[in-house]
C-alpha cells in the first residue's frame, strides 16, 4: 500500500509523440497519468517523416498499429533514396529499398529472426500525432491537458509536486504525483530544474527548410516514386506521397538569413521554375547531445529531452518512442508494487542506446555530407548536366554507390540493439559467447539484453503476440517450469509462461529458457533451471 494520497502516479510534461507514446505504456499496465502540452493542439510543424519497424512493433503492442498506418503513405510506395544532378536533370544512381507491404513478405518468407515483425512507415509527424492524441484521449487512465504548461517542481522522498499553468488564462495548479516525466522536448524546462547536463555537440550544421504543397510530379518526382531524392544541393522529403514536400538545404553558418528566399532555394533544386506552395519555412540547426544521466531521483527524461540527434537514420523520435516503452514498463512496475528501485537506475540502459545511435547518426551525415560534396566538386569542374557529361555521372554513381547509404540499412541499429551494461539483466554466462553487435545487421539472439527475434511460429502466429504483459517465461520442449511458476507466486512478480516445441527457429537460439521482459527485451537465459528463481525474478524487477 502506497503511504501518500496523490493526484496521480505519474506526471507527464511534454506532448508529444514520446509523451503520448508514454502515457499509452503506463495505461497498458493499468497505471494512470496526466499528461500536459503547452501547445491546444497536436504540431502544425514538420518534422519527422518516418517511423521504423521497431517503433512499429512497439506501436503493435499497444494496439493503434493499424491506425498509425492508415495515417501514413500507402504501404504500397516505396522507401527508395534517389540521387541526382538536379530534379528535373540526370539520374545518377536509387538504393531501392521497395515498400513496407514487399518488406513484411520478405519477412514472412525468410522467417530467420533479422527483421522486425512490423515494416517501417513513412508517416509524418503532423499526423502521427492525431493518432495518437485520439488514442490518449479515448484511454480512460489518461487525463489529457493540451494547452497547460508545466512551469516547475519540487521533489521529496515520496513525490514531485509540479507547477502548471493553464493557457485559457484559469490560473495556476499543483500535481502531486510518485514520479515526473520530463518528455518536454529539446529545450526542456524539466531537464534544466532537475540540474541535468547535455553533452556533445551543438549546431553541428545549418540547414534552412522549406516545407511546400505541389502536385507537379513530373519535376518532383521525374525519376519515379522516391522517399528522398537528393542532390549536391539538398534533400526533397516525399511526406505524404502525393502533394507535400519537405526540402532541406545545407546553408553556411554566416549567411544573412534576411537574404534567404524561399522560394529560390525550392527553383534551384528543381532545376526549373514550376508551380509551388510554401507552406512553412524557417532555418534549424540540429544538434548532437545526450544527457548526463536520464533519472533525478523522482524526475525521468525521455525523447529530445534526453537526446537530440542530426535527422540522417531518422533516429530521433524513433530513439524516443523506445525511450518511452523502457520507461512506462518500470515505473508502472515500481507503481503497481512489485518493481524495485534499481529498476527506475535501469533507465540508463536507455543511455548506451542513445551514444550509439548519435555515433551512427553522426556517421550517416558523413556519409551523406560526402556524397552531396563530391557532386559539388564535380559540378564546379564543369558540365554534370549535359548529355555529353555522362562520363562524368558515372564517376559520381559510382562513388555514390562506394560510399552506400547506412542511413536506411543499419538494421543492427534500428532492432538489433542490446542493453549490454544493466543491473536488472542477468550476465551469467561465458560473455566470450556473447554475440557482437553490427550496426548493418541484426543478428537474431536471445543472450540477455537482446530484443527477443521476431519469428512466425508454426501456427503462423508471430512469437510477440503470445507474450504475455509483463515478464513472459519461453520454455522449449516440455521443459519444466514448476520452480519458476512458484518463484513467481512466492514474490508476486507476474509471470506468464509460455510452452513452445518442435520450433525451429526458437530451438537455435540455443536456450531452453527465456525469460522476456514486458519491452520484449531478454532478461535471462539458460538451458537449465537456476538454483534460485526467486533471485532471477527479483533481480529482472530490481528488487536486489
Amino acid at each position: 500500500m502506497r503511504k501518500m494520497e496523490y493526484d496521480t502516479p505519474v506526471t507527464i510534461a511534454g506532448g508529444g509523440p514520446v509523451g503520448m507514446t508514454l502515457a499509452l505504456e503506463l495505461s497498458r499496465h493499468g497505471v494512470s497519468s496526466i499528461l500536459l502540452e503547452r501547445r491546444n493542439t497536436t504540431t502544425e510543424h514538420p518534422k519527422m517523416d518516418l517511423t521504423n519497424g521497431r517503433s512499429m512493433e512497439l506501436f503493435r503492442r499497444l494496439g493503434i498499429v493499424n491506425e498509425v498506418r492508415s495515417a501514413g503513405v500507402s504501404e504500397d510506395q516505396t522507401m527508395d533514396i534517389t540521387y541526382a544532378t538536379s530534379a528535373t536533370g540526370y539520374h545518377l544512381h536509387t538504393f531501392d529499398y521497395g515498400s513496407p507491404n514487399e518488406y513484411r513478405r520478405r519477412s514472412i518468407e525468410s522467417n530467420d529472426g533479422t527483421m522486425t515483425l512490423e515494416p517501417f512507415m513513412r508517416v509524418s509527424q503532423v499526423l502521427l500525432e492525431p493518432v495518437l492524441k485520439t488514442a490518449i484521449d479515448n484511454d480512460p487512465l489518461i487525463d489529457v491537458r493540451f494547452g497547460w504548461t508545466w512551469e516547475g517542481f519540487t521533489q521529496g522522498d515520496q513525490g514531485v509536486t509540479s507547477l502548471i499553468r493553464d493557457s485559457g488564462g484559469s490560473g495556476t495548479e499543483q500535481i502531486f504525483s510518485e514520479f515526473l516525466a520530463g518528455c518536454d522536448g529539446g529545450g526542456s524546462q524539466v531537464r534544466q530544474l532537475a540540474n541535468i547536463d547535455l553533452e556533445g555537440d551543438f549546431g553541428v550544421v545549418s540547414v534552412y527548410m522549406i516545407h511546400f504543397k505541389s502536385s507537379d510530379f513530373e519535376i518532383l518526382a521525374k525519376f519515379g516514386a522516391a522517399y528522398h531524392l537528393q542532390t549536391g544541393f539538398g534533400t526533397l522529403i516525399a511526406q505524404n506521397g502525393k502533394d507535400i514536400w519537405t526540402l532541406h538545404v545545407v546553408i553556411s553558418s554566416d549567411t544573412d538569413l534576411k537574404s534567404i528566399d524561399p522560394a529560390d532555394l525550392v527553383r534551384q533544386f528543381a532545376g526549373t521554375d514550376f508551380e509551388f506552395e510554401i507552406l512553412v519555412e524557417n532555418h534549424w540547426t540540429p544538434h548532437l547531445v545526450v544527457a548526463d544521466t536520464y533519472r533525478n531521483k523522482r524526475v525521468m527524461l525521455a525523447g529530445d529531452a534526453a537526446h537530440q540527434f542530426i535527422p540522417t537514420g531518422g533516429y530521433g523520435m524513433n530513439t524516443g518512442v523506445w525511450d518511452a516503452a523502457d520507461l512506462g514498463w518500470k515505473l508502472a512496475a515500481v507503481i503497481n508494487g512489485w518493481g524495485g528501485d534499481l529498476l527506475l537506475d535501469s533507465v540508463e540502459e536507455r543511455r548506451g542506446i542513445a551514444l550509439q545511435n548519435r555515433a551512427a547518426a553522426i556517421s550517416h551525415m558523413n556519409d551523406r555530407f560526402g556524397i552531396e560534396g563530391y557532386i559539388q566538386e564535380r559540378r564546379s569542374e564543369g558540365d554534370i548536366e549535359s548529355s555529353e557529361a555522362e562520363r562524368v555521372r558515372e564517376d559520381i554513381r559510382n562513388e555514390i554507390i562506394r560510399i552506400g547509404n547506412a542511413e536506411n540499412e543499419s538494421w543492427g541499429i534500428e532492432h538489433g540493439y542490446s542493453y549490454n551494461d544493466s543491473g536488472v539483466i542477468l550476465y551469467d554466462q561465458d560473455p566470450a559467447l556473447a554475440p557482437g553487435f553490427n550496426s548493418m545487421h541484426a543478428t537474431p539472439s536471445a543472450w540477455p539484453g537482446s530484443r527477443l527475434p521476431h519469428y512466425y511460429l508454426e501456427d503462423a502466429t508471430p512469437l510477440y503476440d503470445h507474450l504475455g504483459r509483463e515478464f513472459t517465461l519461453i520454455i522449449l520442449n516440455g521443459s519444466d517450469s514448476t520452480s519458476f511458476e512458484r518463484a513467481s507466486s512466492e514474490t508476486g512478480i507476474p509471470l506468464d509462461v509460455l510452452q513452445i516445441s518442435n520450433d525451429a527457429n526458437l530451438n537455435s537460439l540455443g536456450y531452453k529458457y527465456i525469460l522476456v521482459r514486458p519491452d520484449q527485451h531478454v532478461a535471462w537465459s539458460s538451458n537449465a533451471l537456476p538454483a534460485d528463481c526467486v533471485k532471477v525474478l527479483k533481480t529482472a524487477s530490481g528488487q536486489i
